[in-house]
């Protein structure tokens, strides 16, 4: 295949004349380098950090190997943002894997990916967070019992309401939130990391005697942990999803990697590094939320703050969620893979409303029904399987396209190396321990053909769509926009 060349004029679905100034409608660059710093590291803290330390020594089987599976999924993170970065200053247009497997392998591969992360994978990775969310901000309502079901979900669907709105307002609004609450965040795992030296200061090193004892080193298992490791990691990939509304994107984007990831992994060491100096690992394995079991052993009366910490943190991992999924939906529908009402902003706000009213919506359907759980179990093998796509391509690019011009280069080696692992990580599982939901969510990922050829490759719109966006488009107060890509 060939590279597809990006869109330098105006199409009737990108553009669209506003007055008598013919003056273009497009999305604001108000993403800076700390807002950009913000999004990765603030998307990438969210609960995974506070409740799966266990899982991983679990699968792992003793300390020294936990702490060597965190750092190797910061490597492997890293890894991947960097590869990403390098694609993101080959084709500056926002939309991260959508717009890269589009432009290098074309339209039909591209569907698939945006059907089912528009449908699939961005809802159900955002309910589950609110949930997460909503989890630990009742509790305290609650305690010495389990929170009612029912206020969980209203608690959840009123942050994806409140997350909607500020989203759908003001494109600054949503980074200085985002803002706001990475710095909270990170000052919550500050005081567990300062707690856990001042244990080992006192001499609480019990944990780290014999560390590589009972390791276990199946192939599976292995993967499990990392499959584990890498949703506290996820979120690395968040700048690629809004490139266009960068400020000088081919120096923020890979500064912003180099800033967020390496801070992040180094925090994530040492928390659980404080989590096994606090703790032994059977106590770690017994503990329902690893976090809160620190700050009753460390903090006392003070434990009530690692709760409204994780609050905090899972609502402020949420929005980043929310603000660059919704991206995905709006370039999918700008590119005539979605209703061409989702490609459109607000003539106001300059927000892509639409989209991230959609993404609302399905997100709120999830938390309703309550079963996603296997969809969010399985949420790595999706997102592994699109990111080896991904880094293929851009393997294809450096091989057989060195010539583009590109203002940031990856020593070829890296993708290389992440592209083994998005390998290993999807095919490790399903030889280890084959499961059915693997199946069916393959099948998912292929039913979207049923809509791809009559919709996308023959084109056919039925009159009532158009009436309908006519009226939505009335109703939102939005037009069609253009693409920033040069």
């Amino acid at each position: 295949s060939t590279m597809r060349r990006r869109k330098t004029t105006d199409s009737p679905r990108s553009s669209t004349d506003l007055g008598e100034g013919k003056e273009k409608l497009r999305l604001k660059q108000e993403v800076g380098l700390i807002s950009g710093v913000s999004l990765i590291a603030g998307t990438m803290i969210g609960s995974g950090i506070f409740m799966s330390p266990e899982w991983v020594l679990y699968h792992m089987g003793s300390p020294a190997s936990s702490l060597l599976i965190w750092a190797a999924c910061g490597l492997l993170a890293m890894f991947g943002a960097l590869s990403y970065a390098e694609l993101g200053t080959v084709i500056k247009e926002s939309g991260g894997e959508y717009i890269y497997i589009l432009r290098i392998f074309g339209s039909f591969p591209a569907f698939l990916f945006a059907y089912t992360s528009v449908i699939l994978v961005r809802p159900a990775g955002l309910a589950a967070v609110c949930l997460s969310f909503a989890e630990y901000a009742v509790a305290p309502f609650y305690p010495g019992c389990s929170s009612p079901q029912v206020v969980v979900k209203c608690t959840a669907a009123a942050c994806i309401l409140l997350l909607t709105i500020i989203n759908c307002l003001n494109v600054r609004l949503a980074t200085s939130i985002m803002n706001i609450f990475t710095a909270a965040k990170l000052l919550a795992l500050l005081v567990i990391v300062v707690g856990g030296l001042v244990l080992l200061a006192k001499g609480q090193t019990q944990s780290f005697q014999n560390a590589f004892q009972n390791t276990t080193a199946g192939i599976g298992a292995v993967g499990v942990a990392f499959y584990q490791g890498l949703w506290s990691y996820d979120g690395w990939n968040n700048l690629n999803y809004v490139t266009e509304e960068l400020k000088k994107p081919e120096v923020t984007l890979p500064r912003a990697v180099m800033i967020a990831i390496p801070l992040v992994t180094c925090l994530y060491l040492l928390v659980n590094v404080s989590y096994l100096a606090a703790m032994t690992p059977s106590e770690l394995l017994s503990s329902e939320a690893v976090a809160v079991t620190w700050g009753d052993k460390v903090l006392g009366s003070w434990a009530w703050l690692i709760s409204l910490s994780v609050a905090l943190s899972t609502f402020g991992s949420s929005n980043g969620t929310f603000f660059s999924g919704g991206r995905v939906c709006y370039i999918a529908a700008r590119e005539g893979h979605m209703p061409d009402i989702l490609s459109m902003a607000h003539v106001r706000c300059l927000t892509p409303s639409p989209a991230l009213l959609f993404t609302s919506a399905m997100s709120l359907i999830m938390i309703i029904s309550g079963n996603f759980t296997s969809i969010v179990n399985f949420f790595s093998f999706i997102a592994w399987l699109f990111y080896g796509m991904t880094i293929s391509g851009l393997l294809y690019l450096k091989i057989k396209k060195p010539e583009l011009p590109r203002s940031y280069k990856v020593p070829i080696i890296i993708p290389i190396i992440v592209l083994i692992a998005a390998v290993y990580l999807v095919v490790a599982p399903i030889i280890d321990q084959p499961q059915m939901e693997i199946l069916y969510i393959v099948l998912f990922i292929f039913s979207g053909i049923i809509l791809y050829f009559p919709l996308v490759r023959f084109k056919w719109h039925p009159r009532f769509l158009e009436k309908l966006t006519l009226h939505l488009q009335l109703f939102l107060e939005v037009a069609p926009t253009t693409s920033d890509a040069n």
